[in-house]
């Protein structure tokens, strides 16, 4: 692994701002990192206000879609919430229908099955609305691209009002409106929300036109930050707002469903996290759509009582154990299938298959694919008669331009530059495999296919006080474009009472300190590091980046690094 530490910034511009806030020239210099270079930027940042979300209208077909709506209300039209099984479309659902169900009793929600369905807007789903009589489809997370089922949608006297932020491609499906603000059409300010984060635009629009208080959407907030947090959207601008405020709402006053997965997660109010929603609340999430159907997510999420709550909430947090069951054997099988050299393709990019694997954690399995070989890896399985599966990305290679390079070949694909899914007839498959191969081969770099970790800068222990955590939490919420910071410190010991931990023994819990300040010993945890437990016990030095974290065990708070990587000083030359 390869540590890249950021190249410096203006150093009279970090002693300015440094003077300007009190505060130490490293949190200054994390500051001009994310562009902030005043006082007054600097309070923006620090600060979050609702006041400064965009004007929901800028979106293109905003007004359109505010004014079928308002039909459709006031003609008492049934309409119909629809969105993807995974966390964005399944909290997206939930707060467009958790809003609806308040202003009209003639709505319901639609999630598509993944396993008879597939991934977005189905001809099955849209069949069943005209059969029930419903007039107005809003879609989720998904509709960007299903042009021939807007089409089939009108031909059975359906509207549709799509709510989605995928790319689109050069011709947009003919619907009501289409509300999407990677359009290149759309001046929306900000391109970068999360599906869900569109539904929450579209009920902002409705409710700043027709004299609903804002203050009636901030229960909402806990949904979007979920999926914020969850789909891994950029956490700047707009999406910062959000995602600010939802924390506070999710910690303090979360909805009945959240609340019942936060206990099963054993997670503790006023002190949740984008982590924990990352690795504790938004698996447990996916895993309905996962293992049974992504309609009992939503039951969850828009539950008015504690008992039913409670009820569905075990029922998805069994889902979620049986996941990790047959997330764990599959991913056994793939890395044997590598390793004995069976997979479809492993030289520039990995491809396995196997048609008896469980098509809800294939997305799973190939995030740990990457992990162990550090290559754009899709695995496959068997569902409805056709290959499909899941694919994702090492940094900085485009992984949708590739299989979009394959498109003759598939019946379907969709995604993002990181994450996508794709179907395809079974014949196509070593073509496939053997193009994809070719494709990675001629586009990607050596530096692609090195891990990298970024630091932002050198510390010492020393300047690691209350204060300088007390003011770094402020850099909060966490994410894509404002990561947490990672500090690399040299020439570190462990007290001589570091121990492995963990059910195989494979992380490490450690009492670091630097030389130079023996009585400074700060806990630290370092996952699936145990194999560099004997250099340390042994008394040696390491250099060691790592991320600085509030460790909360009950009801005591405590600050704690999280090792990203050790490097033992006797390799370094």
């Amino acid at each position: 692994m390869k540590w890249s530490i950021k190249s410096e910034v203006d150093t009279e511009l970090v002693e300015r701002l440094s003077a300007e806030l009190g505060i130490d020239k490293v949190l200054s210099t994390l500051l001009v990192q994310r562009g902030i270079s005043s006082f007054e930027q600097a309070r923006s940042f620090f600060r979050p206000n609702l006041d400064n979300l965009h004007d929901p209208f800028l979106m293109k077909d905003m007004d359109k879609a505010v004014e079928r709506l308002r039909k459709a209300i006031v003609d008492k039209e049934k309409i119909l919430v629809f969105g993807d099984y995974d966390v964005d479309g399944t909290t997206a659902v939930s707060l467009v229908y958790s809003f609806l169900r308040k202003i009209t009793d003639r709505v319901d929600f639609y999630i598509p099955d993944r396993y008879e369905e597939g991934y977005g807007v189905s001809t099955k789903s849209i069949k069943w609305a005209a059969s029930n009589d419903f007039k107005l489809i809003i879609t989720l997370d998904c509709g960007i691209k299903s042009i021939d089922k807007a089409d089939l949608a009108s031909s059975l006297g359906l509207d549709m009002i799509i709510c989605d932020h995928h790319l689109p491609e050069d011709e947009l499906p003919k619907a009501v409106a289409v509300l999407d603000p990677k359009r290149t059409d759309c001046n929306y300010p900000f391109d970068d929300l999360s599906g869900c984060g569109v539904g929450f635009k579209l009920v902002q629009a409705y409710s700043q036109l027709y004299g609903i208080a804002f203050e009636e959407l901030i229960p909402l907030l806990d949904l979007l930050v979920v999926s914020i947090a969850a789909d891994l959207v950029s956490v700047v601008d707009e999406n910062r707002i959000l995602a600010y405020f939802g924390l506070l709402q999710l910690n303090k006053n979360p909805r009945k469903g959240l609340l019942a997965i936060i206990n099963l997660a054993k997670l503790e109010l006023e002190h949740i996290t984008i982590d924990d929603i990352v690795f504790k609340i938004g698996p447990r999430i996916n895993a309905a759509g996962r293992m049974e159907t992504g309609r009992l997510a939503v039951e969850l999420l828009t539950a008015t009582d504690d008992k039913s709550a409670e009820i569905i909430g075990s029922q998805i947090n069994n889902n979620n154990n049986e996941r990790k069951n047959i997330d764990r054997e599959i991913t056994k099988e793939a890395l044997e299938m590598v390793h004995e050299k069976r997979s479809v393709s492993y030289e520039n990019a990995t491809i396995v298959y196997s048609p008896d694997w469980n098509k809800g954690v294939v997305g799973i399995v190939a995030s740990r694919l990457v992990e162990a070989f550090y290559k754009p890896t899709f695995v496959l399985t068997k569902s409805n008669g056709f290959v499909t599966g899941s694919a994702r990305s090492v940094r900085g290679f485009d992984l949708y331009d590739a299989i979009e390079s394959c498109a003759d070949l598939l019946e379907n694909f969709g995604g993002h530059i990181y994450a996508a899914g794709l179907t395809m007839k079974e014949e196509h498959l070593p073509e496939f495999a053997e193009r994809i191969d070719l494709y990675v081969r001629n586009h990607i770099s050596i530096e692609m296919t090195t891990p990298i970790v970024d630091v932002d800068c050198k510390l010492d222990f020393m300047q690691i006080t209350p204060k300088f955590f007390r003011i770094l939490r402020q850099f909060q919420p966490f994410g894509p474009g404002n990561m947490a910071p990672i500090f690399l410190t040299e020439n570190v010991y462990d007290d001589g009472t570091g121990r492995k931990v963990g059910p195989a023994a494979q992380h490490l819990k450690l009492e670091l300190m630097q030389e130079t300040q023996p009585y400074n010993r700060i806990p630290a945890i370092a996952f699936n590091m145990a194999e560099h437990f004997q250099h340390i016990r042994s008394g040696n030095p390491v250099d060691i980046c790592y991320s600085i974290v509030e460790n909360y065990y009950r009801g005591t708070s405590t600050i704690q690094l999280r090792i990203r990587d050790i490097k033992q000083r006797l390799d370094i030359i």
